[in-house]
């Protein structure tokens, strides 16, 4: 495998993202590893976000690749990966498992009456254990989430179901984004870095909305507002 195949170098809003290719591991991280050998210069203090595609690494592995950026004067801050395995050990030694993207700039137009809108996917299913859902927009779901099943917003998260799985809505810092559900009462909820605890449930199940309001979690009656 050459090493241009291997790995990949680009500039972001956040610094540089790292991109490895298709291939066995053990070849990935030795090109990777010459790389940064062969590019000490222009990397040095860089801040770094690397992208491991599809590749289940242990936490001792994404410690070593911390380490080895470390050693370089390179600030790993970020590791990319389709894999949950690899984003739970990337997540529990304190680093980042997604970047920011950012929006298409509005058009403003003077008296126009068409109300914008922003980027969001309609999911017309029940999320079963073992489904994910990312996307760096809202997610709207019609169907349950079902207990194991995942979804994690840049934006915002509406349920026209039960809500009984796991959501990270505003995972990239977005405190305004809010969860709503027809029936709330997730195995986990965030919101972007608040991690939330909802009250025993009394009566029977009624439409609900989580936000952050002045830094504290606010639970209320899910209901039309008029603006």
């Amino acid at each position: 495998m050459q090493n241009k195949q291997a790995v990949n170098i680009k500039g972001i809003r956040d610094g540089l993202l790292i991109t490895l290719g298709e291939g066995e591991w053990p070849e990935l991280e030795s090109a990777l590893y010459q790389m940064l050998e062969e590019r000490a210069g222009f990397l040095n203090g860089a801040r770094v976000a690397l992208d491991v595609g599809n590749h289940i690494l242990r936490a001792a592995e994404v410690g070593v690749l911390r380490d080895r950026f470390s050693e370089k004067g390179i600030a790993l801050w970020a590791v990319l990966s389709n894999s949950p395995v690899t984003e739970k050990n990337a997540q529990a030694l304190g680093l980042a498992t997604r970047i920011h993207t950012p929006r298409p700039e509005r058009t403003v137009r003077s008296l126009d009456t068409n109300l914008g809108g922003e980027t969001a996917i309609l999911v017309h299913r029940t999320i079963r254990s073992g489904f994910k859902i990312s996307h760096n927009g809202h997610v709207v779901v019609i169907g349950d989430v079902n207990p194991g099943g995942e979804i994690y917003a840049g934006g915002s998260v509406v349920v026209w179901g039960r809500l009984k799985g796991m959501v990270h809505a505003g995972m990239d810092g977005n405190e305004k984004a809010v969860v709503c559900a027809m029936e709330m009462d997730p195995m986990q909820l965030r919101i972007a870095g608040y991690t939330l605890t909802l009250p025993p449930r009394r009566g029977k199940p009624e439409p609900e909305m989580v936000s952050i309001q002045d830094g504290r979690v606010v639970t209320e009656t899910w209901k039309a507002k008029v603006r």
